[in-house]
């Protein structure tokens, strides 16, 4: 399956891709640019040969101070109707860049783009709702950051608020 997933990207989609690397995993792993994300995956779910018609995961990685660009944006496919392939796409970013949405073609994307903005600060475009949903809105930063503090930036307020509301759980 990997060498058909590799034809077909390199045969229409060669101008999409970041780079060319080997990775020791048992998953093909694909490189793509940012703005190639949205074709890439729309071309791959709806080729009638491959087929990879299931997001199994999408979630980031921060590589800070070990490769370089810093993020790695990582979509997990499945192609129920080969055999359960599996292929990872990974979409470097530096910080501060933005990658364009795949809900419209999983409406099941909609959520982990929100964890990934949430916790690493990866920003998707065109998301119909690019808003925290793990934290709360005054949360400061992103806690999977590996420049991240231990102990966070000092946000005592959030401690105290959940403190009184749990004592007027005990009053009542």
């Amino acid at each position: 399956m990997k060498e058909k997933v590799e034809s077909f990207i390199k045969s229409k989609l060669a101008s999409f891709v970041f780079k060319e690397e080997a990775v020791n995993s048992n998953i093909p792993t694909f490189f793509i640019k940012s703005e190639g994300i949205f074709p890439v995956v729309k071309a791959l779910k709806e080729d009638k040969e491959l087929q990879f018609n299931f997001l199994n995961d999408l979630t980031a990685i921060d590589w800070l101070g070990k490769k370089t660009p810093r993020f790695e944006v990582c979509y997990l496919l499945r192609s129920n109707a080969n055999k359960h392939a599996r292929i990872m796409l990974k979409v470097p970013l530096e910080e501060g860049e933005t990658i364009p949405t795949i809900v419209p073609i999983f409406k099941g994307a909609n959520w982990p783009e929100r964890e990934v903005f949430d916790m690493f600060g990866i920003e998707f475009t065109g998301h119909p709702q690019m808003e925290r949903i793990l934290l709360p809105d005054n949360f400061q930063g992103h806690p999977l950051r590996k420049d991240y503090p231990l102990e966070g930036f000092g946000q005592d307020y959030l401690i105290s608020d959940l403190l009184h509301i749990h004592q007027e759980d005990k009053e009542n």
